[in-house]
Formats: structure tokens, sequence, C-alpha cells
């Protein structure tokens, strides 16, 4: 295909999968579950950290931590006492555990009190062309409490080669319109031009097919190649073609 032809099959392929029906087996169906700012925000965020394995088990161990937080994330986070906290260290997904919930939740409340909550973390060290150092900006500031080395691990990275999907993602359900009734667009202080597709094994392997992408790891510098690629066919909302890629990918066995 040439990009013409590539860009109206990709396009055909976002419309078919940026749609609402797409949130019955995906965990962005968790924030759709609130209406506060607030609560949208950290129920997105502390699902997209549990987000890797089987997408049902990662909707229904977010629906659990949901739960423990009394289905009010922004109220738990605000305002938690100490003995709130003892209730989620029986939690686990995968590699993440109570600790590093604990944490998590310690560290949210922080951000909201000091740092005027995720958006303006993240808005603060965006660059015209990219939310990566953003990324590691943020990490910073997430991890300047006290906490267990091993829960660094939870959040990527980019100055270190991750293409750190799961921030990613988290991004563009935050930052692209809800037009469709799949991502929210509650944050207009960053631009979708700027955004970078959640790079994963699925996505990876469509772009190469597709050839989007050459490069064989799905890390940092295969993030900024195939950010390149789909900046080229749409420049003002190249993450948009998340949903065909992983479309094609998860659905069809493209």
């Amino acid at each position: 295909m040439n990009r013409t032809e590539l860009k109206e099959f990709l396009d055909a392929k976002v419309r078919q999968y940026d749609h609402p029906r797409f949130l019955e087996s995906d965990p962005i169906q968790i924030p759709h579950r609130f209406t506060l700012k607030e609560d949208i925000e950290i129920s997105a965020f502390l699902t997209a950290t549990i987000a890797w394995g089987n997408r049902k088990s990662i909707i229904n161990n977010a629906t659990r931590l949901m739960n423990l937080m009394d289905d009010a994330p922004f109220a738990f986070v605000k305002g938690h006492e100490p003995s709130d906290l003892e209730t989620l260290a029986p939690f686990v997904h995968r590699t993440f555990n109570g600790s590093d919930l604990i944490y998590f939740i310690k560290s949210l409340q922080n951000i909201y009190k000091k740092h005027g909550g995720l958006e303006t973390v993240f808005a603060h060290k965006q660059q015209a062309t990219s939310m990566q150092p953003a990324i590691t900006a943020f990490k910073e500031v997430f991890f300047e409490l006290p906490h267990l080395p091993r829960t660094t691990k939870h959040i990527s990275n980019p100055i270190k080669g991750s293409a750190a999907k799961r921030i990613n993602m988290f991004l563009r359900w935050m930052v692209r319109d809800a037009t469709t009734g799949v991502d929210f667009g509650l944050w207009d202080s960053i631009p979708t031009a700027i955004l970078s597709c959640p790079l994963d094994v699925h996505s990876g392997n469509v772009a190469r097919k597709l050839k989007l992408l050459k490069r064989k790891q799905n890390d940092g510098k295969a993030l900024a190649e195939l950010d390149g690629s789909l900046r080229k066919l749409d420049p003002i909302d190249p993450v948009k073609y998340d949903f065909a890629l992983f479309g094609l990918g998860v659905f069809e066995k493209f």
C-alpha cells in the first residue's frame, strides 16, 4: 500500500474500533464508571498501572481496587486514614502488590495536595514534540516520598529507554476528545499532537507488518520511530491509530 491507501485503511479501522462497544472488553471501562474529573483521573491511572496480562483479569482486579476505595477514588486518596490503607494490603495483580498500592495512594495524595493534581504534573514538562520527557519528570515527582525500591518499577522511565506503554495509554485516555464516547478529553493543557501510541506486542507487530515500524524491540527508540510514522498520517491526532493497530492485532489477528 502507498501512504494514501494505508491512511484510508487505518482511518477505516479507527472508525471501526474507536466506538463505545470497545469499552465492553477494555480496561478503559473502569474510569467510565465515574463522572467527577478526579475520580476519572485516579481510577484511570491506577487501572492503567495494572494493565498488563489478561484483559479480563485486569478489569476484575481494577474493579476490586475501586471497591477497596469505596468506589470513590478521589475521596479515598484525599482523605484516607492509616487504617484505610491497611485494607489495601492484600491486593495483588501480578507483580503489583499491596505495598506498591499503598505507596501509590500516598503519592497520589501528595500530588493532589502539593502539586495541583495529575494533569498539572504531566503538563509541566511537556515538550513541543513529545510527552516522553514529561513522563520521566512525572516519575521523579511520583517517587519524591519515602518508598520501597521495588515500587519504582511500576512507573516507566522513557529516559532509560522504556516505551512507557501504560502511561502513554493513560495519557491517550485523558487527552483525546470524548466525541466517540471512548476517551475522555479531560485534559486540554496537553495537545493530542504530542501523544505517543501505547506500544505493545500487538500494536508493534501490526505496525511492522504495515511498514510503519522497522525496529524489532518494543522500546523507546521504536516508539519514536512509530511516532514519526503515525504523525505523517495525522499530525494533529496521531495516537488515534492505537485503535487501528490494537484492533487489527487483538481482534483480527492481522
